[in-house]
């Protein structure tokens, strides 16, 4: 039986996925550096420890695949939460392709936990296009400013502020429609 408690570091994930696969110093750095980054932001669009670590494994073992392209980062922190919202929201995405039953005969709540709430959200995320997925998660999961985000992704910052603005329209609405506010 494979304990998921114990602490995971970059070589062990390497051991399990690749076992022939050398480290390379830079990557077991960066590993160092910016897991915790990682694994906050999937955690945060997930809300599931598991599945975060899913996350986390699968940027780092992308990098590790197209060392080219970390050798040419010149923003690794950016690329990495960015790769990390990406590989949760896809997580999110499939799981509800496989799991979601459509309950209709439900009667109305009137209190909703967290937990619920979490969900709804998650699965209004992974109705979103990327972009706008990308830039909610920027902005609303990981605190960004628009003109961080705008920064981050070479987009002016208007055109961010009109992605925030109608995502957040259409997850307002999602959510409505979630907690039974039909008006």
């Amino acid at each position: 039986m494979q304990s998921r408690d114990r602490r995971r570091t970059l070589p062990s994930v390497l051991r399990e996925e690749e076992p022939a696969i050398a480290i390379p110093r830079e990557l077991e750095q960066a590993f160092r550096a910016h897991h915790g980054l990682v694994f906050r932001t999937a955690y945060r669009i997930t809300g599931n420890a598991f599945d975060a670590e899913d996350v986390l494994q699968t940027v780092f073992l992308r990098l590790l695949r197209k060392p080219a392209q970390f050798d040419a980062m010149d923003n690794l922190e950016s690329y990495l939460r960015r790769a990390a919202i990406n590989a949760a929201l896809d997580i999110t995405r499939a799981r509800q392709s496989t799991h979601w039953v459509e309950m209709p005969d439900l009667p109305a709540r009137s209190a909703h936990d967290d937990a619920e709430l979490r969900r709804a959200l998650a699965h209004a995320l992974a109705q979103l296009k990327p972009r706008p997925a990308e830039i909610f998660a920027l902005r609303f999961l990981e605190g960004l400013s628009n003109p961080e985000i705008a920064k981050m992704l070479g987009l002016s910052q208007v055109l961010v502020a009109v992605i925030v603005h109608r995502t957040r329209q259409q997850l307002q609405k999602e959510l409505r429609l979630y907690l039974g506010d039909r008006s």
